[in-house]
């Protein structure tokens, strides 16, 4: 027979702790709580309590329910009040030592049938359950922070968890409402290992100074739809934490893009663990706050102090694809004066019938009136003739990603524009300095990375060469700015800011797969549910596009030389046979 789980024991009432507790006292279950000290104990019934009372207050419970959870908790400080458990789950600091004592001590304490889990994120549940003297009866239970709203639980079965031990538990996190995942006993499991892998990556980009953190983290909130930026991130995680499940997971699989970034160790050592103590990548009002406030790192807003901002009137676009079309349209909302060059006339017609067909749209659902799409549509000036470009003062190219033809064109506008005209190009993976070198005016060469739809998506890098003048950059970020867009600004390497954190993290989610640790859709479930990404891995590379994810992943490749950056021989081979996502009907998954 199945377990009747009525009484559960947590040890450790930190923010987590005391989450589960909610959450199962929530659902009926009878909590004792427990932790080292009287004074641990009440400051985790505080948590408790300032939970509960914002769902009562906000109307999320009532007084009856926010009651009737208080009743189902008691409170503790001896692991001997844990006797009458069927379960125990421990939720203390990521110490294995620390775990180990406690679970040898529950191991005789509790009933002989009574099952251990370990909230551990990153330690290995099998060295944990071999501290007690039954290490079938111990499993993995890692719940997400806040444990309250996160669905999801990952269920950790070791290689000698007992079948029946395993079920119940599963069936326990079903019947308190969360989605469990089940996985195997590995460094990080599934969330962690793709999640620290790409927080370690913002850590490193940020320690080199290739962008500031307020840049990084809106890229990754702007571009990919994140709920958090991964700075950010790792200030509400810990610092602590984060270098304990890193350093963890380095030493199990050697992994170097799991060797904690030096800087962290460095912040940690120096008390700068994130919110709760007030100061980590950001500086907080107060230990635990939320809010960021103002510090000596805090970028100015502006053009830096004797640089001059150029005027930009009139624009140029080249190309008349998806993305050139899209920030025609976004210059024209913003005023600007714009001139558009498509091959053929027939090119240009098409340009302009999905411009009048978005701005139709847009006076229908009331965002524009008739008489504003009108003259969004008046300041277009449609060519087939580049000699059109000479009198305007930027220029934006989006043609096709093919450095020979993009390189051609730079050739031609470095000869057809006016002097002090800036050359932009909306490439998202070729070197811009190659653009540049091909031009007699280098500093004046850039990059303006529009995110597609151009028209909808906020965030445009802007990258800078090596040549690129300062007064060039202070300007696209100003006009970036004008247009309603948030610009960050990073420099001429492959991948940028946003696709060198995400397609490293896509490739890791496509090695998870081929070691059939996990399957695609409990990853994609794992990344959803417990890190509140928009998408999961193998959903957005299916979007995005198999042949061009590899595409780009190559790219990063080479340009790092990085071995654990090699694109995973899954997803060559799905290119290879044609499988390229949604628009061939079968990438990871088929499509009707």
């Amino acid at each position: 027979m199945s377990r009747e789980f009525t009484t559960v024991g947590v040890i450790g009432l930190g923010t987590m702790g005391a989450g589960i507790v909610e959450v199962f006292a929530r659902n009926g279950i009878d909590v004792i709580a427990v932790d080292a000290s009287d004074e641990a104990v009440e400051r985790g019934r505080s948590f408790l309590t300032k939970s509960t009372g914002r769902a009562l207050e906000r109307g999320k419970i009532d007084q009856a329910a926010y009651d009737a959870l208080h009743g189902h908790v008691t409170y503790a400080s001896a692991l001997e009040s844990l006797a009458p458990c069927q379960l125990v789950v421990e939720a203390v600091p990521e110490h294995l030592d620390l775990k180990k004592e406690i679970f040898a001590q529950l191991d005789k304490i509790v009933a002989d049938d009574a099952v251990l889990a370990t909230n551990t994120s990153s330690l290995p549940v099998t060295e944990i359950a071999a501290s007690t003297s039954n290490p079938k009866r111990v499993v993995g239970m890692h719940f997400f922070n806040p444990a309250p709203v996160q669905q999801f639980v990952e269920v950790i079965r070791t290689v000698i968890t007992a079948d029946d031990v395993f079920e119940d538990v599963k069936a326990l996190a079903q019947r308190i409402d969360k989605k469990p995942v089940i996985v195997g006993d590995k460094a990080g499991f599934i969330a962690n290992a793709l999640l620290f892998g790409y927080l370690n990556h913002a850590v490193a980009m940020f320690e080199s100074r290739y962008a500031t953190r307020e840049d990084i983290d809106a890229a990754m909130k702007l571009g990919c739809g994140y709920p958090m930026g991964p700075l950010a991130l790792l200030d509400l995680i810990g610092l602590d934490t984060a270098y304990e499940i890193l350093d963890t997971m380095y030493k199990q699989g050697r992994d170097r893009l799991h060797a904690p970034s030096p800087i962290i160790k460095q912040m940690v050592s120096a008390g700068l663990k994130g919110r709760k103590t007030g100061r980590g990548f950001y500086t907080y009002a107060g230990a635990g706050s939320p809010e960021i406030v103002a510090d000596g790192h805090t970028p100015g807003e502006g053009a830096p102090e004797g640089v001059i901002v150029r005027e930009v009137s009139s624009v140029g676009v080249v190309g008349s694809g998806t993305m050139a079309t899209g920030i025609i349209e976004v210059f024209a909302r913003a005023g600007r004066s714009v001139t558009f060059v498509a091959r053929t006339e027939e090119r240009v017609a098409g340009v302009l019938a999905a411009i009048e067909k978005s701005q139709a749209r847009a006076v229908e659902k009331g965002r524009a009136t008739r008489e504003e799409a009108d003259a969004l549509l008046a300041r277009l000036h449609p060519s087939t003739s580049r000699a059109d470009l000479a009198e305007v003062d930027l220029v934006v190219e989006a043609i096709a990603e093919d450095l020979d033809l993009k390189q051609e064109l730079f050739r031609d506008l470095d000869r057809i524009c006016k002097p002090g005209a800036i050359l932009a190009t909306t490439t998202s993976s070729l070197p811009i300095i190659d653009c540049a070198k091909v031009t007699s005016r280098p500093e004046d060469v850039v990059g303006m990375h529009f995110f597609n739809p151009a028209q909808v998506m906020k965030l445009v890098e802007v990258v800078h060469t090596v040549s690129t003048s300062e007064d060039v950059v202070a300007t696209v970020q100003s006009l970036c700015r004008e247009l309603g867009k948030h610009p960050v600004t990073c420099g001429d390497r492959s991948g940028f800011i946003v696709n060198a954190l995400l397609f490293p993290y896509l490739n890791d989610a496509v090695k998870m797969l081929s070691a059939n640790y996990a399957t695609a859709d409990d990853i994609d479930t794992a990344m959803k549910t417990g890190c509140g990404l928009p998408m999961g891995p193998f959903e957005l590379l299916d979007v995005v596009g198999l042949d061009v994810s590899l595409a780009i992943e190559r790219e990063l490749y080479i340009e790092f030389r990085e071995p654990g950056y090699a694109p995973a021989p899954l997803l060559e081979h799905l290119v290879t046979a044609g499988y390229l996502g949604r628009k061939t009907g079968r990438g990871f998954r088929t499509y009707a």
